[in-house]
């Protein structure tokens, strides 16, 4: 299945995670199989695992969640299915049913939404259901696991003769025990139970009083237990019918077994789906469990991890909770191998198993704790040299062992590889070991190789820096605690830290100040040279990291308050639109109530809706006026020409109308004034009279009159006022 050699698995502990994933299983099948997972071969055949996979994921947060598929191994029942002359227990059956109705349930269930689940239902598709097992063995097993008696006519019958019987041998017993136990015979307890039978409990002076067939005794042998001789006929009459029962029950299951013969493969095919779901459903969970996700698989030669986390080390310092340090790196054409450099303890083999693992792990088709933007690639062959594997069974050193794989890495290694090392070059003596890595490095680089390396060689770090798509990468250490930091940063190479190391673990000063007189000059120099650099870099960085984090917070607050302009100047425009609007309602409430008043003083509705047009064709010349249309063409400008001139003569000859109108209105209002002048001047006002004062809309009686002058009750208060201005709205009333 896989071109990943079994060393690769067992260097990156893929076992260790399959062990953990094969936990979430719920069926013995789902572990064994879990814990056979091997990397995939092609990316054809990875790319729908791992879809269903996130697919099934996500069904934990959706309301759509996939039903319960736990099963049974009915393995033992398809082996007894391909053997002749063979059958089932009824339990075997209900192990069979159960299968079956979980696989329509699924079937069902990812065909409603295989919009949803769309990978999961193209597997589901593959399954060809058997309605007929199913109702083959509904008509014949019960929901208990016994032959229903509707299984056939004659397993009917002997079923009914049995109740018959064991009817009889109950009349007959109680008569027996009711017979010899007012006889005086039987002692207290008066019945007992041996093998599924009714017995008489006789004392044992009575025993050849009572007949029957002696079955036992107690322990004592004060009681001896009896089966009376009426219902020993009833018995034997009753295991024949057993019997009976028995042959027909077997020959029902033959009959049955037999039927389902023919879809041994179709259940076959049910075990492995449903082993199937169960891995991927464990993958999922375990995917839950370490918050993996599913990283974008690139035809490009690339591997970006943002964020990753070593799933081993993530849930042990989960448990501890203790906080883990995630790595970020990348390979690409520019950046092809990056060699890792640093202190012991620091983090560089934990920095190059995470990367390992997290491919090996992907191409097996379970998720990984990355950054949802992290991308990376297929890799047909995934090397690694990790640790100290001698062997003394083939009488090997740390070092012969190396240099056996690196011919193995030189013979393998192409354009499609991964590969690990760690520790390179180690095991012989510096200068010519690490003459020999700077070659097999140099291979490794033309051949197009992907990979990642931790030394602490100088002439690796200084190869490193001279080749131009090979980088230089540090595990930080922070000098004045003496503690590593577990941080990678790439582009630049890092010190060993050996003293303050030696420093950290109690190491007395005295000796460390002699080793450094051993060491040469420029080896110190250029070690303290990377170690300040480095120091340098972490106070750069951090200045960057804090300066990021103030940007992206003005960026934030630039942000808010461009919002909240907008959305402040969209309130002062809504508010200006409203203000219009009542301005203008209130301008054509005026004018309305003008019309109307007209109208109630002249009860002239011709008149109101000549007005009323009047002004609505004044209004809409107006809003023409401020709004006029925006022509397109010259032809279109013409028509607006042509249309302008002809609404300005219209509203002249409206204006005209208009003054006309006025001056009739006018000569009415005079006619009417007179009128009313003159019936004003002939009237004589009386007190209850109903009134009201010119220009007035309030009604009110007159309380009493003096002279030219009326006092006017409004109900709450009085006014006085003279006679010539009032209105007349209603006379007294005459008292009969």
């Amino acid at each position: 299945m896989s071109t990943i050699s079994e060393k690769t698995l067992i260097d990156l502990e893929l076992a260790t995670i399959l062990k953990t994933v094969s936990e979430f299983c719920i069926s013995d099948l789902g572990k064994m199989e879990t814990l056979q997972i091997k990397p995939f071969s092609s990316i054809q055949k990875l790319q729908p695992e791992l879809q269903q996979v996130n697919e099934y994921l996500s069904s934990f947060v959706n309301d759509n969640k996939i039903p319960n598929h736990y099963f049974d191994d009915i393995q033992k029942e398809i082996h007894l299915l391909n053997i002749e002359n063979s059958y089932l227990e009824p339990a075997s059956f209900l192990k069979i049913l159960n299968t079956g109705t979980t696989i329509f349930e699924l079937l069902q269930f990812f065909k409603k939404f295989k919009d949803y689940y769309p990978f999961l239902y193209n597997s589901s598709e593959e399954i060809e259901y058997e309605k007929t097992i199913v109702q083959n063995i509904e008509k014949v097993i019960t929901a208990y696991g016994e032959v229903d008696e509707k299984a056939s006519s004659l397993l009917r019958q002997i079923r009914n003769e049995i109740n018959s019987v064991r009817s009889k041998i109950g009349g007959s017993f109680t008569k027996a025990l009711s017979q010899y136990s007012n006889a005086g015979y039987l002692d207290e307890i008066r019945e007992s139970v041996i093998d599924n039978q009714r017995v008489l409990a006789v004392s044992a002076m009575h025993r050849r009083k009572v007949k029957g067939s002696l079955v036992g005794s107690s322990k004592t042998g004060s009681i001896v237990f009896i089966a009376p001789e009426a219902t020993l006929q009833f018995s034997r009459e009753l295991q024949n019918l057993m019997y009976e029962e028995h042959q027909e029950i077997i020959h029902i299951l033959k009959e049955l077994t037999n039927s389902l013969r023919v879809f041994s493969p179709n259940l076959d095919s049910y075990q492995s789906y449903l082993t199937k779901l169960d891995v991927i459903a464990s993958k999922a969970k375990y995917a839950q469990k370490i918050n993996g996700i599913l990283p974008k698989l690139t035809s490009e030669k690339r591997i970006y991890l943002r964020d990753a986390y070593h799933p081993i080390l993530l849930l042990k310092n989960n448990e501890q909770q203790l906080k883990t340090v995630p790595q970020t790196l990348e390979l690409n054409n520019k950046q092809q191998i990056i060699v890792i450099s640093g202190p012991n303890a620091g983090g560089k083999s934990i920095a190059l198993k995470t990367i390992g693992l997290l491919q090996v792990m992907l191409q097996s088709g379970l998720l990984i704790p990355v950054h949802e933007r992290s991308k990376t690639c297929f890799f047909e062959k995934i090397l690694t040299d990790i640790g100290d594997n001698q062997s003394i069974e083939n009488q090997l050193s740390t070092y012969s062992y190396r240099l056996k794989n690196m011919r193995n890495f030189l013979r393998k290694c192409n354009s499609n590889t991964l590969f690990l090392i760690d520790e390179f070059g180690t095991g012989s003596d510096p200068e010519l070991g690490g003459a020999l890595a700077e070659i097999f490095l140099e291979e490794f680089y033309t051949k197009g190789s992907f990979g990642i390396i931790t030394t602490h060689y100088a002439n690796l770090k200084v190869l490193a820096n001279e080749l131009e798509n090979v980088s230089n990468a540090n595990m930080q250490f922070d000098e004045k605690t003496l503690e590593p930091m577990y941080k990678l940063f790439i582009g630049q190479a890092g010190s060993s830290f050996t003293f303050e190391v030696a420093q950290k673990n109690g190491i007395p000063f005295s000796i460390i100040n002699k080793a450094k007189k051993r060491v040469e000059g420029e080896k110190v120099r250029l070690d303290k040279t990377i170690s300040r650099l480095q120091k340098e870099r972490n106070k750069l960085q951090k200045t960057s990291e804090t300066l990021d984090k103030e940007k992206s917070r003005a960026i934030e607050k630039t942000e808010s308050l461009h919002e909240k302009q907008q959305k402040v100047q969209e309130k002062l425009e809504s508010f200006q639109e409203l203000y219009d609007s009542n301005q203008k309602m209130l301008v054509y409430g005026r004018k309305t109530n003008e019309l109307l008043h007209k109208y109630f003083q002249t009860n002239n509705k011709k008149q109101l809706i000549a007005d009323f047009n009047n002004w609505i064709v004044i209004e809409k010349t107006k809003h023409l006026k401020k709004n006029p249309p925006k022509p397109k063409t010259k032809i279109q400008k013409k028509q607006v020409k042509v249309e302008k001139q002809k609404a300005e003569k219209k509203l002249k000859k409206i204006e005209s109308e208009v003054l006309v109108e006025v001056v009739k209105v006018r000569e009415i209002k005079k006619t009417a004034a007179k009128k009313i002048a003159k019936q004003k001047a002939s009237y004589i006002f009386k007190t209850n009279d109903k009134v009201r004062i010119e220009g007035s809309n309030s009604c009110g009686t007159i309380d009493k009159i003096e002279k030219n002058n009326a006092f006017i009750n409004y109900g709450f208060f009085t006014t006085k006022t003279t006679l010539n201005k009032l209105e007349l709205v209603e006379p007294a009333k005459k008292i009969k």
